[in-house]
């Protein structure tokens, strides 16, 4: 897999440990498709190379990325407080949204996790066109626009 893109987190064990997420160079599949390799090392059962497929080069690079994000934030690793990485200046780093639109009934969703199971949601709490999803910890799961042309910015609504 050529690399075109790694990113090194620290496993806190003892002795501590690297994680090394990898995205590969996409490339045509013989049907049209396009894929994007990608491989994770040091965490368990992901030591194998795998791919993400799209209808084009850039849409199989956005999802080898979200499937690392997904497959890094979901580990026993991370959920144990294991996982760690250097911070951007200021404290920030860039996350993984899931954003659903419906453009018929001018409705979107936003998803801070991959899946939301249904009755997950606990709590909603619910303020001019926006409803927010809690879950039973009091996480916020997810946000539903009801007029998201007007809500969502531009670069959302792609």
């Amino acid at each position: 897999m050529y690399e075109i893109a790694r990113r090194t987190l620290t496993l806190r064990t003892e002795p501590p440990r690297e994680v090394v997420a990898a995205i590969g160079m996409p490339y045509a599949e013989p049907g049209g498709d396009w894929s994007c390799p990608y491989r994770i090392d040091g965490l368990a059962g992901w030591e194998h190379e795998r791919k993400a497929t799209g209808a084009g080069s850039m849409q199989a690079v956005e999802l080898a990325m979200a499937m690392v994000r997904a497959a890094l934030a979901g580990s026993h690793e991370s959920r144990e407080g294991l996982l760690a990485s250097e911070e951007e200046p200021g404290g920030r780093r860039p996350c993984t949204v899931y954003t659903s639109w419906d453009r018929y009934h001018n409705i979107a969703y936003i998803s801070m996790k991959h899946e939301i199971v249904a009755g997950e949601a606990a709590r909603q709490v619910v303020a001019d066109g926006v409803v927010l999803d809690f879950g039973g910890g009091g996480e916020l799961l997810g946000v539903e626009l009801s007029d998201a042309e007007t809500l969502m910015p531009a670069q959302m609504r792609l």
